[in-house]
């Protein structure tokens, strides 16, 4: 018979605030089956630990049953702990008793009777545990990082310099991300691209990086460890072997009125171009949907009457130009499939379309701009090389409005969490406003300041002290047009007073917004994303970068909003985490899986048909077919336990009897 040992810790006030501990251990020891139990401060103490294992010495107990915290917090610390003992890590069940019960009921007797049946149920159900083993599993040391911002960039550099092989996958045609495209940084204004630039080279001569820019995944299967990977190179009509970087090509494409991506579409670049001067790999990409010789049809496939000649493609300047013949218009999209031990995700953020806000002028006012706008505008390889002026009419603004909060905040566009970034960097563009143009008026509307980082409270007094910037508190309710400047009615909530003020320049602190295809990436890979579509991790506190699915991580701003140091501070982590997994040659796969009985599977397929991870396949022996399942890439779901009828498939640890004895255990009190 089983020698249970039951354990209650009062977690603190966390549980005996609500729970009668004392109670609970004491009517737990005349459970059937129950030959221990007592009750602890902190269980997840070393002294608790302690506590427990010299219990199951001395009663000689088999298996154990802890009434604490969330197993998804404490179940691997106490497993263990019993493994200590001497005991199978696997013989142990944890009544979760602060999150189902002390944290969700007021009454203290109905908390207490609800513990107590919480215990119960584990008790029934641990009384029919079996010894469990974990599988090994080989590691593939190499690491897919998807996105080239300085996220991706970091990471990637960080595992390479541990001497493991990365491929770095951006679907741009550079890497640099958002950081790329800021002028300076706060709270040093230290140039942007100077801190940037060199990382992105050492990237490009790193030899553990393999970098595919203008590439994205297509398909993520397999598990942690070995996940196969279909990687679609995108072409790019341009042999990245041959071509020097010259740009000759560039000069010559005789389209030019398109409009550029990276200058937030208020420059124009070529059908043949590079996003940037410092881009990595400088190697042009041709836009299909704009080249003159792509768009024109193919002289093979047009017929002509005998006689007369075949008209010719258009254009095909840059082929011309090219003294290396790198230009391939013939270039195809390349699937390349890979296998990768562990997938780190580091897609960044996109800004919030101020386009929604129509009582700022819906994007349609000219001098209505976004923060990244503004960036480009005072960088000087930007749209006005460096000069701040006025879209509608180029001329110098004398007075300039930021507008805090834009897509922030904000619960009536959807957005109400804080991006934390806007604050900041509004105070360092209040700053260069006032270093470019001395004579002119900064104002600032806000509704709270939130500078919580190092240096961070200084550099926005120093935006209002040093440089005169003038913070009003309030939400600016329009911008509209009237007699060729800006009119900001707003109220100054610390005064009380209604204000409305003329402006020639207005900049809007837009918000961070998951990436649009968020959601499309995470179907691909298996994970969750919260509600705004930013990737959901494990714990937000205890394990901020890992994601649910096992060998995946995440970090940079696809997790949530953040800023540049908390951005390079998480993809250090993620390295660390890579690290750690391709320390070992093999993995321990958890043993708490589906298993499918051959002499009962009827071979019916249901569970193929559901499993959401792709685990089982149909195999046949000796002319009778069966399911089977993957071990390392089960993650112990129970969805086929319950579609198959026969009852063949069973998920250890959670078998139909230990489920149903575990009901029977409170049903019989």
């Amino acid at each position: 018979m089983a020698r249970v040992g039951v354990f209650i810790c009062h977690c603190g006030s966390n549980i005996a605030g609500k729970v009668d501990v004392e109670t609970v251990a004491r009517e737990s020891a005349s459970i059937p089956g129950v030959a221990y139990s007592s009750h602890n401060k902190y269980s997840c103490s070393e002294a608790g630990q302690k506590t427990i294992i010299d219990a199951i010495k001395e009663n000689r107990l088999d298996r154990v049953v802890i009434g604490a915290c969330s197993p998804k917090m404490h179940e691997n610390t106490f497993r263990n702990t019993i493994r200590q003992a001497g005991l199978n890590p696997y013989m142990l069940e944890i009544a979760n008793l602060r999150e189902h019960v002390s944290w969700v009921t007021e009454d203290r007797d109905a908390a207490t009777r609800k513990a107590l049946d919480l215990v119960r149920s584990a008790v029934g159900k641990v009384a029919f545990a079996k010894p469990l083993t974990p599988g090994k599993v080989p590691v593939e040391k190499r690491a897919l990082i998807i996105g080239g911002g300085i996220a991706g960039i970091q990471a990637a550099l960080d595992i390479a310099g541990m001497g493991y092989e990365v491929v770095l996958v951006e679907r741009e045609p550079s890497i640099g991300g958002r950081m790329a495209q800021l002028d300076k940084t706060f709270p040093t204004l230290d140039c942007s691209a100077c801190i940037l630039s060199p990382r992105m080279v050492d990237v490009a001569q790193n030899p553990n990086i393999r970098l595919l820019s203008y590439s994205e995944v297509e398909s993520v299967g397999g598990y942690v460890g070995n996940f196969d990977v279909v990687i679609r190179k995108k072409a790019r009509y341009v042999n990245e072997s041959k071509c020097t970087g010259c740009l000759e090509c560039v000069s010559k494409c005789p389209v030019r009125k398109i409009p550029n991506e990276f200058e937030n579409g208020k420059a124009m670049r070529r059908a043949i171009y590079v996003p940037f001067a410092q881009s990595v790999p400088k190697v042009p990409v041709i836009d299909k949907n704009h080249c003159q010789y792509l768009l024109s049809p193919d002289p093979s496939t047009i017929e002509v009457k005998e006689g007369e000649r075949k008209p010719r493609r258009r254009c095909g300047a840059c082929k011309i130009v090219c003294g290396q013949d790198a230009i391939d218009f013939d270039q195809q999209d390349e699937f390349i499939k890979e296998k990768f031990g562990a997938i780190v995700l580091a897609t960044g953020f996109n800004p919030f379309d101020h386009s929604k806000y129509g009582e700022y002028g819906a994007g349609k006012i000219p001098d209505v701009i976004t923060a990244l706008d503004f960036e480009r505008m005072v960088n000087s390889s930007g749209p006005t090389e460096g000069k701040i002026l006025r879209p509608s009419n180029g001329e110098k603004p004398q007075r300039v409005v930021f507008i805090q909060c834009v897509g922030s905040r904000d619960e009536a566009k959807g957005v109400p969490y804080c991006s934390r970034i806007c604050c900041m960097f509004t105070a360092k563009q209040a700053i260069l406003t006032r270093e470019k143009l001395p004579g002119a008026e900064v104002f600032v509307f806000y509704m709270d300041i939130r500078a919580a980082g190092k240096g961070y409270e200084e550099f926005v007094r120093r935006a209002q002290m040093e440089y005169g910037a003038e913070y009003i508190r309030g939400r600016v309710s329009r911008v509209y047009e009237s007699d060729g400047r800006l009119v900001v009615k707003a109220a100054d909530t610390l005064a009380g007073l209604p204000v409305e003020m003329e402006a020639d320049l207005v900049v809007l602190a837009t918000g961070s917004v998951a990436r649009e295809d968020a959601f499309e990436l995470a179907n691909a890979i298996g994970i969750t994303t919260d509600s705004y579509g930013f990737i959901s991790e494990v714990h937000p506190k205890l394990k901020p970068v890992e994601i649910p699915r096992e060998g995946v991580f995440a970090c940079g701003a696809c997790l949530s909003p953040r800023d540049i140091p908390d951005t390079v501070a998480t993809a250090g982590a993620v390295a660390a985490k890579v690290g750690i997994l391709f320390s070992k040659d093999f993995l321990e796969s958890d043993p708490m899986v589906a298993e499918i009985d051959p002499f009962k599977c009827a071979a019916c397929g249901a569970c193929v048909a559901v499993c959401p991870y792709s685990a089982i396949t149909m195999e046949e022996f000796r002319g009778k077919k069966f399911a089977k399942v993957n071990e390392a890439m089960c993650q112990g779901c129970g969805t086929c336990t319950a579609a198959c009828r026969p009852g063949a498939a069973q998920l250890r640890g959670q078998t139909d009897e230990q489920i149903l004895r575990s009901v029977e255990a409170v049903l019989q009190w």
